[in-house]
Protein backbone atom coordinates (compact mmCIF):
# COMPACT_ATOMS: atom_id res chain seq x y z
CA UNK A 1 0.00 0.00 0.00
CA UNK A 2 2.95 2.04 0.79
CA UNK A 3 4.36 1.79 -2.38
CA UNK A 4 1.08 2.83 -4.41
CA UNK A 5 1.10 5.75 -2.09
CA UNK A 6 4.71 6.39 -2.94
CA UNK A 7 3.73 6.10 -7.02
CA UNK A 8 0.73 8.58 -6.06
CA UNK A 9 3.16 11.36 -4.74
CA UNK A 10 5.57 11.03 -7.67
CA UNK A 11 2.90 11.52 -10.07
CA UNK A 12 1.17 14.79 -8.73
CA UNK A 13 3.41 16.52 -10.96
CA UNK A 14 1.33 20.10 -9.45
CA UNK A 15 1.11 23.22 -11.61
CA UNK A 16 0.43 25.53 -9.28
CA UNK A 17 -0.09 28.53 -12.32
CA UNK A 18 -3.95 29.11 -11.59
CA UNK A 19 -3.80 28.30 -7.72
CA UNK A 20 -4.96 31.64 -5.82
CA UNK A 21 -3.79 32.31 -2.39
CA UNK A 22 -6.70 32.04 0.31
CA UNK A 23 -6.82 32.29 3.98
CA UNK A 24 -8.18 29.58 6.01
CA UNK A 25 -10.94 31.80 6.86
CA UNK A 26 -12.07 31.70 3.71
CA UNK A 27 -12.65 28.21 3.36
CA UNK A 28 -13.74 27.26 6.96
CA UNK A 29 -16.55 28.40 8.11
CA UNK A 30 -16.94 28.69 11.78
CA UNK A 31 -19.87 26.90 13.95
CA UNK A 32 -20.71 28.61 16.97
CA UNK A 33 -23.99 26.45 18.04
CA UNK A 34 -24.99 25.75 21.88
CA UNK A 35 -26.34 23.03 23.31
CA UNK A 36 -28.72 23.17 26.81
CA UNK A 37 -27.67 19.73 28.08
CA UNK A 38 -30.62 19.95 29.84
CA UNK A 39 -32.85 19.62 27.31
CA UNK A 40 -31.33 18.02 24.07
CA UNK A 41 -31.85 14.57 22.30
CA UNK A 42 -28.03 14.42 22.03
CA UNK A 43 -26.78 11.78 23.74
CA UNK A 44 -23.22 11.70 23.41
CA UNK A 45 -19.79 14.35 23.79
CA UNK A 46 -16.21 14.99 22.47
CA UNK A 47 -13.57 15.85 24.71
CA UNK A 48 -9.45 16.53 23.67
CA UNK A 49 -8.31 13.22 24.87
CA UNK A 50 -11.09 11.12 22.52
CA UNK A 51 -9.41 12.61 19.59
CA UNK A 52 -5.95 11.30 18.75
CA UNK A 53 -3.02 13.21 16.53
CA UNK A 54 -2.83 13.57 13.01
CA UNK A 55 -5.86 11.15 13.09
CA UNK A 56 -9.16 12.44 11.44
CA UNK A 57 -11.04 9.68 12.63
CA UNK A 58 -12.67 10.05 16.09
CA UNK A 59 -12.20 6.48 17.90
CA UNK A 60 -13.35 7.24 20.97
CA UNK A 61 -16.26 9.33 22.83
CA UNK A 62 -18.18 9.73 25.97
CA UNK A 63 -21.64 9.13 26.82
CA UNK A 64 -23.81 12.09 28.25
CA UNK A 65 -25.35 9.76 31.26
CA UNK A 66 -22.06 8.13 31.98
CA UNK A 67 -20.47 11.38 33.21
CA UNK A 68 -20.82 14.63 35.08
CA UNK A 69 -19.52 17.88 32.30
CA UNK A 70 -18.27 20.95 33.25
CA UNK A 71 -19.85 23.98 32.10
CA UNK A 72 -17.68 24.44 29.30
CA UNK A 73 -19.38 21.52 26.92
CA UNK A 74 -21.82 23.17 25.33
CA UNK A 75 -20.89 23.32 21.84
CA UNK A 76 -22.73 21.42 19.15
CA UNK A 77 -21.45 19.35 16.27
CA UNK A 78 -22.98 17.92 13.54
CA UNK A 79 -22.02 14.67 11.54
CA UNK A 80 -19.29 15.92 9.05
CA UNK A 81 -18.44 18.70 11.22
CA UNK A 82 -14.49 19.31 11.62
CA UNK A 83 -13.73 19.31 15.43
CA UNK A 84 -10.15 20.72 15.92
CA UNK A 85 -8.64 21.34 19.17
CA UNK A 86 -7.85 24.75 20.09
CA UNK A 87 -5.42 24.13 23.21
CA UNK A 88 -1.71 22.50 22.65
CA UNK A 89 -2.20 23.02 18.80
CA UNK A 90 0.99 21.38 19.02
CA UNK A 91 -0.92 17.63 19.45
CA UNK A 92 -2.45 18.38 16.27
CA UNK A 93 -5.86 16.99 16.87
CA UNK A 94 -8.26 17.19 13.84
CA UNK A 95 -11.71 15.35 13.33
CA UNK A 96 -14.06 14.80 11.21
CA UNK A 97 -17.36 14.05 13.27
CA UNK A 98 -19.16 11.00 12.68
CA UNK A 99 -22.11 11.77 14.61
CA UNK A 100 -24.02 14.50 15.97
CA UNK A 101 -22.77 15.82 19.59
CA UNK A 102 -21.50 17.80 21.95
CA UNK A 103 -17.97 19.50 22.47
CA UNK A 104 -16.49 21.95 24.78
CA UNK A 105 -15.98 25.64 24.02
CA UNK A 106 -12.16 25.27 23.38
CA UNK A 107 -12.83 22.59 20.12
CA UNK A 108 -13.51 24.42 17.61
CA UNK A 109 -16.47 23.31 15.23
CA UNK A 110 -15.75 24.27 11.83
CA UNK A 111 -17.70 23.53 8.17
CA UNK A 112 -16.06 23.65 4.63
CA UNK A 113 -17.37 27.13 2.75
CA UNK A 114 -18.08 24.64 -0.11
CA UNK A 115 -18.27 27.68 -2.78
CA UNK A 116 -14.21 27.90 -2.35
CA UNK A 117 -13.04 24.34 -1.26
CA UNK A 118 -14.20 20.48 -1.51
CA UNK A 119 -15.13 20.13 2.11
CA UNK A 120 -13.33 16.42 1.95
CA UNK A 121 -10.12 18.12 1.08
CA UNK A 122 -10.09 20.38 4.32
CA UNK A 123 -9.21 18.36 7.24
CA UNK A 124 -6.49 16.90 5.34
CA UNK A 125 -4.92 20.81 4.60
CA UNK A 126 -5.24 21.35 8.40
CA UNK A 127 -3.04 18.36 8.78
CA UNK A 128 -0.27 19.80 6.96
CA UNK A 129 2.95 21.46 8.35
CA UNK A 130 2.44 24.85 7.71
CA UNK A 131 -0.87 24.73 9.13
CA UNK A 132 0.05 23.35 12.28
CA UNK A 133 2.72 25.96 12.45
CA UNK A 134 1.27 28.74 11.40
CA UNK A 135 -1.14 27.74 14.85
CA UNK A 136 1.58 26.73 16.94
CA UNK A 137 3.19 30.01 16.31
CA UNK A 138 0.10 32.19 17.14
CA UNK A 139 -0.79 30.39 20.24
CA UNK A 140 -0.82 32.83 23.27
CA UNK A 141 -0.18 31.04 27.16
CA UNK A 142 2.98 28.76 28.22
CA UNK A 143 1.33 26.33 30.55
CA UNK A 144 -1.96 25.56 28.11
CA UNK A 145 -1.01 27.67 24.99
CA UNK A 146 -4.21 28.12 22.50
CA UNK A 147 -4.77 29.79 19.67
CA UNK A 148 -7.43 32.15 19.10
CA UNK A 149 -10.12 31.96 15.47
CA UNK A 150 -9.36 34.99 14.44
CA UNK A 151 -5.57 34.01 14.43
CA UNK A 152 -6.09 30.65 13.07
CA UNK A 153 -8.30 31.89 10.01
CA UNK A 154 -5.47 34.08 8.89
CA UNK A 155 -3.18 30.98 7.60
CA UNK A 156 -2.53 31.88 4.36
CA UNK A 157 -2.14 29.09 1.80
CA UNK A 158 -2.43 28.09 -2.29
CA UNK A 159 -5.21 25.94 -3.02
CA UNK A 160 -6.29 24.98 -6.64
CA UNK A 161 -9.70 25.29 -8.82
CA UNK A 162 -12.29 23.60 -7.60
CA UNK A 163 -12.15 21.04 -10.80
CA UNK A 164 -8.70 20.25 -9.69
CA UNK A 165 -9.53 19.61 -6.05
CA UNK A 166 -11.18 16.49 -6.91
CA UNK A 167 -7.78 14.76 -8.05
CA UNK A 168 -6.11 15.99 -4.63
CA UNK A 169 -9.26 14.40 -2.92
CA UNK A 170 -8.98 10.91 -4.34
CA UNK A 171 -5.17 10.82 -3.85
CA UNK A 172 -5.48 11.48 0.29
CA UNK A 173 -8.70 9.35 0.67
CA UNK A 174 -6.62 6.15 -0.78
CA UNK A 175 -4.49 7.12 2.10
CA UNK A 176 -6.94 7.57 4.59
CA UNK A 177 -8.25 4.02 3.23
CA UNK A 178 -5.18 2.27 3.55
CA UNK A 179 -4.68 4.27 7.40
CA UNK A 180 -8.04 2.93 7.99
CA UNK A 181 -7.24 -0.64 7.02
CA UNK A 182 -4.17 -0.80 8.98
CA UNK A 183 -6.33 1.12 12.54
CA UNK A 184 -8.79 -1.92 11.50
CA UNK A 185 -6.21 -5.04 11.95
CA UNK A 186 -5.02 -3.38 15.26
CA UNK A 187 -8.48 -3.20 16.51
CA UNK A 188 -9.50 -6.76 15.60
CA UNK A 189 -6.25 -7.81 17.32
CA UNK A 190 -6.84 -5.87 20.42
CA UNK A 191 -10.20 -7.47 20.62
CA UNK A 192 -8.97 -10.88 20.19
CA UNK A 193 -5.68 -9.97 22.98
CA UNK A 194 -8.78 -9.13 25.52
CA UNK A 195 -11.03 -12.28 24.87
CA UNK A 196 -7.66 -14.51 24.63
CA UNK A 197 -7.02 -12.82 27.99
CA UNK A 198 -10.05 -13.21 29.86
CA UNK A 199 -10.50 -16.82 28.98
CA UNK A 200 -7.11 -17.46 30.37
CA UNK A 201 -7.29 -15.41 33.37
CA UNK A 202 -10.79 -15.81 34.33
CA UNK A 203 -11.01 -19.09 34.59
CA UNK A 204 -12.22 -20.12 37.85
CA UNK A 205 -10.16 -23.39 37.70
CA UNK A 206 -7.16 -21.59 37.84
CA UNK A 207 -5.44 -21.17 41.01
CA UNK A 208 -4.36 -17.15 42.57
CA UNK A 209 -1.09 -16.86 44.05
CA UNK A 210 0.37 -14.33 46.06
CA UNK A 211 3.11 -12.69 43.64
CA UNK A 212 5.63 -13.25 46.44
CA UNK A 213 5.33 -16.59 46.51
CA UNK A 214 6.28 -16.53 43.17
CA UNK A 215 9.07 -14.42 42.94
CA UNK A 216 12.62 -15.29 44.12
CA UNK A 217 13.18 -11.41 44.68
CA UNK A 218 10.88 -8.32 44.38
CA UNK A 219 13.01 -5.14 45.13
CA UNK A 220 12.99 -1.59 44.04
CA UNK A 221 15.63 1.22 43.35
CA UNK A 222 16.81 4.06 45.26
CA UNK A 223 16.43 7.98 45.74
CA UNK A 224 18.97 9.79 44.39
CA UNK A 225 20.29 13.58 44.29
CA UNK A 226 21.24 15.65 41.36
CA UNK A 227 24.71 15.25 41.82
CA UNK A 228 24.72 11.21 41.04
CA UNK A 229 23.15 12.25 37.85
CA UNK A 230 25.20 12.52 34.24
CA UNK A 231 24.20 12.42 30.92
CA UNK A 232 27.43 11.46 29.53
CA UNK A 233 28.99 8.40 30.26
CA UNK A 234 32.59 9.40 31.65
CA UNK A 235 34.74 7.39 33.51
CA UNK A 236 33.04 4.60 35.68
CA UNK A 237 29.55 5.62 35.17
CA UNK A 238 26.67 3.32 34.86
CA UNK A 239 22.93 3.91 33.43
CA UNK A 240 19.59 4.09 35.41
CA UNK A 241 16.50 3.27 34.64
CA UNK A 242 13.32 5.17 35.57
CA UNK A 243 9.39 4.61 35.30
CA UNK A 244 9.74 7.38 32.24
CA UNK A 245 12.21 4.51 30.36
CA UNK A 246 9.59 1.79 30.66
CA UNK A 247 7.05 0.65 27.99
CA UNK A 248 5.44 -2.26 27.31
CA UNK A 249 7.68 -3.26 24.18
CA UNK A 250 11.11 -2.39 26.08
CA UNK A 251 13.11 0.16 27.84
CA UNK A 252 13.13 3.40 26.01
CA UNK A 253 15.93 6.17 26.42
CA UNK A 254 15.46 9.72 25.02
CA UNK A 255 19.04 10.71 26.57
CA UNK A 256 21.53 8.87 27.87
CA UNK A 257 21.43 8.84 32.31
CA UNK A 258 23.73 7.71 33.95
CA UNK A 259 24.79 7.55 37.79
CA UNK A 260 28.10 7.38 39.45
CA UNK A 261 29.86 4.02 40.36
CA UNK A 262 29.82 4.79 44.36
CA UNK A 263 25.91 5.45 43.89
CA UNK A 264 25.62 2.53 41.44
CA UNK A 265 27.20 -0.12 43.81
CA UNK A 266 25.11 1.51 47.03
CA UNK A 267 21.91 -0.15 44.53
CA UNK A 268 23.19 -2.58 42.46
CA UNK A 269 24.34 -4.43 45.79
CA UNK A 270 20.44 -4.85 46.74
CA UNK A 271 18.54 -4.56 43.09
CA UNK A 272 21.10 -6.60 41.18
CA UNK A 273 18.96 -6.49 37.89
CA UNK A 274 19.96 -8.98 34.89
CA UNK A 275 18.67 -9.81 31.85
CA UNK A 276 15.30 -11.19 31.83
CA UNK A 277 14.02 -9.58 35.40
CA UNK A 278 10.48 -8.08 35.22
CA UNK A 279 10.94 -4.50 35.39
CA UNK A 280 7.57 -2.87 36.70
CA UNK A 281 6.83 0.95 37.44
CA UNK A 282 5.38 1.33 40.86
CA UNK A 283 4.66 5.57 40.55
CA UNK A 284 4.25 8.07 38.03
CA UNK A 285 2.31 8.40 35.31
CA UNK A 286 3.46 4.74 33.96
CA UNK A 287 2.22 2.67 37.20
CA UNK A 288 1.63 -0.97 36.55
CA UNK A 289 3.71 -0.88 32.96
CA UNK A 290 5.58 -3.81 33.12
CA UNK A 291 8.69 -4.47 31.07
CA UNK A 292 11.81 -7.27 30.10
CA UNK A 293 14.92 -6.13 31.01
CA UNK A 294 16.66 -6.16 27.43
CA UNK A 295 19.60 -4.70 28.15
CA UNK A 296 23.17 -6.70 28.45
CA UNK A 297 24.26 -3.84 30.74
CA UNK A 298 24.15 -3.54 34.51
CA UNK A 299 21.59 -0.81 35.20
CA UNK A 300 20.78 0.97 38.73
CA UNK A 301 16.98 1.27 39.22
CA UNK A 302 15.85 4.54 40.56
CA UNK A 303 13.28 4.50 43.18
CA UNK A 304 9.93 4.32 40.55
CA UNK A 305 10.96 1.31 39.38
CA UNK A 306 11.33 -2.34 41.17
CA UNK A 307 12.17 -5.85 39.85
CA UNK A 308 10.31 -8.88 40.18
CA UNK A 309 12.38 -12.40 39.51
CA UNK A 310 10.37 -14.99 38.96
CA UNK A 311 10.99 -18.35 40.65
CA UNK A 312 11.24 -20.43 37.47
CA UNK A 313 9.49 -23.74 39.41
CA UNK A 314 6.42 -22.01 39.49
CA UNK A 315 6.22 -19.26 36.80
CA UNK A 316 8.60 -17.68 34.12
CA UNK A 317 9.46 -13.61 33.99
CA UNK A 318 7.66 -13.35 30.56
CA UNK A 319 4.40 -14.85 31.82
CA UNK A 320 3.88 -11.99 35.16
CA UNK A 321 4.99 -9.43 32.59
CA UNK A 322 2.01 -10.52 30.26
CA UNK A 323 -0.57 -10.74 33.33
CA UNK A 324 0.32 -6.73 34.27
CA UNK A 325 0.39 -5.65 30.88
CA UNK A 326 -3.15 -7.04 30.52
CA UNK A 327 -6.20 -5.25 30.95
CA UNK A 328 -7.50 -7.41 34.02
CA UNK A 329 -3.47 -7.58 35.54
CA UNK A 330 -3.20 -3.89 34.92
CA UNK A 331 -6.88 -3.23 36.68
CA UNK A 332 -5.27 -5.82 39.39
CA UNK A 333 -2.58 -3.20 40.13
CA UNK A 334 -4.46 0.13 39.67
CA UNK A 335 -7.10 -0.97 42.33
CA UNK A 336 -4.15 -1.51 45.17
CA UNK A 337 -2.49 2.14 44.14
CA UNK A 338 -2.13 4.60 46.83
CA UNK A 339 -1.55 8.43 46.57
CA UNK A 340 -3.61 11.21 44.94
CA UNK A 341 -1.30 13.42 42.95
CA UNK A 342 0.96 10.53 42.08
CA UNK A 343 -0.35 6.92 42.64
CA UNK A 344 2.33 4.26 43.53
CA UNK A 345 2.59 0.60 44.67
CA UNK A 346 4.61 -0.63 47.28
CA UNK A 347 6.39 -3.64 47.85
CA UNK A 348 4.19 -4.71 50.91
CA UNK A 349 1.33 -4.39 48.05
CA UNK A 350 2.99 -6.15 45.15
CA UNK A 351 4.06 -9.24 47.34
CA UNK A 352 0.41 -9.65 48.13
CA UNK A 353 -1.38 -9.34 45.03
CA UNK A 354 -2.65 -12.65 43.72
CA UNK A 355 -2.22 -13.45 40.11
CA UNK A 356 -3.57 -16.63 38.37
CA UNK A 357 -1.31 -19.63 37.87
CA UNK A 358 -2.09 -22.37 35.65
CA UNK A 359 0.64 -25.28 35.27
CA UNK A 360 3.65 -24.24 34.06
CA UNK A 361 2.93 -25.91 30.31
CA UNK A 362 -0.28 -24.04 30.59
CA UNK A 363 1.54 -20.44 31.55
CA UNK A 364 3.92 -21.23 28.59
CA UNK A 365 1.50 -21.63 25.97
CA UNK A 366 -0.37 -18.24 27.15
CA UNK A 367 2.58 -16.43 26.71
CA UNK A 368 3.69 -17.96 23.38
CA UNK A 369 -0.42 -16.75 22.28
CA UNK A 370 -0.42 -13.27 23.67
CA UNK A 371 3.21 -12.62 22.26
CA UNK A 372 2.78 -13.80 18.44
CA UNK A 373 -0.76 -11.49 18.94
CA UNK A 374 1.70 -8.75 20.48
CA UNK A 375 3.84 -9.27 17.90
CA UNK A 376 0.61 -8.70 15.10
CA UNK A 377 -0.44 -5.51 17.15
CA UNK A 378 2.99 -4.01 16.97
CA UNK A 379 3.79 -4.68 13.53
CA UNK A 380 -0.07 -2.95 12.70
CA UNK A 381 0.94 -0.10 14.47
CA UNK A 382 4.05 0.32 12.57
CA UNK A 383 2.18 0.36 9.69
CA UNK A 384 0.06 2.79 10.77
CA UNK A 385 2.79 5.02 11.95
CA UNK A 386 4.87 4.31 8.46
CA UNK A 387 1.67 5.79 6.58
CA UNK A 388 0.90 8.72 8.70
CA UNK A 389 4.40 9.67 8.27
CA UNK A 390 4.02 9.15 3.91
CA UNK A 391 0.70 10.86 4.39
CA UNK A 392 1.97 14.04 5.70
CA UNK A 393 4.54 13.82 3.24
CA UNK A 394 2.64 13.83 0.48
CA UNK A 395 0.34 16.71 1.99
CA UNK A 396 3.34 18.49 2.77
CA UNK A 397 4.25 18.52 -1.23
CA UNK A 398 0.96 19.86 -1.86
CA UNK A 399 0.57 22.57 0.87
Amino acid sequence: MEALLEKAADGLNLDRSDWQLVKFGDVAIQQKQTVDRENTDLTRYVKGEHMYSEDLHLREWGELKDEYLGPAFIRKFEEGDILYGSRRTYLRKVVVAPFDGITSNTTFVMKANEGRIDKRLLPFIMLSEGFSQHSIRNSKGSVNPYVNWKDLSGFEFLLPPLDQQAKLVEIFTSMDQALEGYWKVKYSLEIKKRRVTYDCYYSKDIEKVALGALCQKIQDGSHFSPQNIFEENNGERYRYVTSKNIRKTGIEFKKDQYVDKEFHESIYNRCDTVKGDVLLTKDGVNTGTATLNTLDEEVSLLSSVCLLRANAKLTTNEYICQYFNSDIGNLNLKNLMTGTAITRLTLTTLNSIKIPIPDLYRQKEITKMLSKIDDCINSATQSIETSKRLQKSIINQVF
